[in-house]
């Protein structure tokens, strides 16, 4: 079995035991996978105020991870659904976009998928009353009431365990019109044609979320792929990335209103990225297409 490393460890006032951010950001760098395990009390964070104390530990998979300015790492669940211990999932169907800052630092995006408007802003999460949670300090919150409420938060986790699975190896990087900078575009084809996954950082993904993109922090995104598709004649090759959220770069990082969207990418080794966007407000679909400098990483 793959081996996970714990690179940075943090207590429940988020200052670090163990390990160190450094190293975090250079495994995230290098590509590699991050999960984060954390510990929390049943009757603190599932059922405040019940009589179960029991100690639930949890471990979930970031599948789209940030670096910014190459030194500042955040995480993103972008496959995960509201879930309860006890009753199964949720009470709306929605996505959790939950979000942790190296710092330990949360936060939640969840665009509903149902269609309806929010009864209240206590209808679900965000926005619901968290007097009850002893450890829960809401920072602030957006679009309350809308088809895309996000907040920014602390939840005081008995540990956060950053988790990192280094296998992945940087076989081709080239700049935003496709020009190699680095790697063997034959070496990613013959890897990719043995049957190797790919994963792709892209640079500036996010840089339109600003006010001024042209001022934008330093950021690369990375995610895995799935399906991959060699032009042999044409010498071009493109791969479909899982599905990754997009959030206005920042250190630390922070959802804010207009300041994120969802969707799907297919980048390609000319530099381009065809993307199929869904504003969360209004769950329509946009294709557009833009160039960005591209690394591409196997295993």
């Amino acid at each position: 079995m793959s081996k996970w490393n714990c690179v940075l460890e943090l207590d429940d006032q988020r200052e670090i035991v163990n390990g160190s951010t450094e190293a975090l950001a250079d495994a995230i760098r290098r590509g590699a996978d991050l999960r984060i395990g954390t510990d929390f009390r049943h009757n603190e964070h599932i059922r405040p105020g019940g009589d179960n104390p029991e100690i639930i530990r949890e471990v979930s998979d970031f599948r789209t991870t940030y670096l910014i300015e190459d030194q500042w790492v955040a995480g993103i669940m972008t496959l995960r659904m509201p879930v309860d211990c006890l009753e199964g999932f949720g009470p709306r169907a929605s996505m959790s976009f939950f979000m942790y800052n190296q710092d330990g630092t949360q936060a939640i995006a969840r665009p509903y998928l149902d269609g309806k408007t929010p009864q209240s802003d206590n209808d679900a999460s965000p926005g619901e009353d968290v007097a009850d949670f002893p450890k829960m300090q809401r920072l602030d919150q957006q679009d309350i009431g809308t088809n895309a409420p996000s907040e920014n938060f602390i939840y005081e986790f008995d540990e956060y365990r950053f988790l990192v699975r280094e296998e992945w190896r940087e076989l081709y990087s080239h700049d935003a019109m496709g020009q190699g900078t680095g790697g063997s575009f034959e070496a990613l084809m013959s890897a990719f044609e043995e049957g190797c996954e790919i994963k792709v950082g892209i640079a500036g993904l996010c840089s339109e979320l600003c006010e001024d993109p042209d001022r934008a922090p330093r950021h690369e995104i990375f995610v895995q792929c799935g399906p991959g598709y060699y032009e042999t004649v044409s010498k071009r090759f493109a791969s479909g990335a899982q599905p990754t959220v997009r959030v206005k770069p920042a250190v630390p990082m922070r959802y804010r209103s207009r300041g994120w969207d969802f969707g799907w990418l297919l980048p390609r080794t000319d530099g381009t990225v065809f993307r199929w966007l869904c504003n969360p407000y209004t769950l329509q679909f946009e294709k557009s297409e833009k160039r960005y400098p591209i690394r591409w990483f196997v295993r």
